[in-house]
């Protein structure tokens, strides 16, 4: 029970945390940054990654990650045609991959291997009802997900989210009030 305790006490001070960098600041690139090192850490996770939609719409593109080496943050976008986890977190599912390195839904399976990365939680990131990108956090060793990390990491992605909604409206007001002032 003590143990328990100690997780909620990490978890809420963290969500505490990620609150004040998301009211801080209208730039997403450095609220993200910031929300993937804590998540890791409050989860004692190899790493984190957020991904936003491209406009299109086909493609999950590299935000923000914490943890991961440059060369397997960089390693491309995400291809919703190719990845059937992405698809399915984007529909509003929580995925749990045991691991990576060998499950076909991920679409990079062989730099997983390459970057020691083996269990993997991925959930979306949802702005009232639809699907703007996924957080997934990464495990270095098999690692099963409770009910207290998965509420944890969908709390982190809500807050995420609507950081980044709250700077595209910033941004598009912006440019509103530039257009009208010029």
């Amino acid at each position: 029970m003590k143990q328990i305790a100690e997780r909620c006490e990490r978890y809420f001070r963290t969500m505490a945390t990620v609150a004040k960098v998301v009211n801080s600041s209208l730039e997403p690139s450095s609220v993200l940054a910031a929300v993937a090192e804590q998540t890791a850490l409050a989860l004692d996770a190899k790493g984190c990654t957020l991904r936003l939609l491209d406009r299109s719409g086909k493609r999950l593109l590299p935000s923000a990650a914490w943890g991961l080496s440059k060369e397997y943050f960089r390693k491309g976008s995400v291809d919703l045609a190719k990845s059937e986890v992405d698809r399915e977190v984007l529909a509003g599912k929580t995925i749990y991959i045991p691991n990576a390195q060998n499950d076909p839904r991920f679409q990079y399976g062989e730099a997983a291997k390459k970057e020691g990365i083996v269990s993997v939680l991925v959930v979306p990131l949802m702005v009232e009802d639809r699907a703007i990108g996924s957080m997934r956090i990464y495990s270095g060793s098999e690692h099963v997900y409770d009910d207290l990390e998965k509420d944890f990491l969908l709390a982190v992605a809500d807050l995420s989210a609507l950081a980044i909604e709250n700077a595209r409206l910033h941004q598009a007001l912006k440019t509103d009030y530039e257009m009208l002032a010029s």
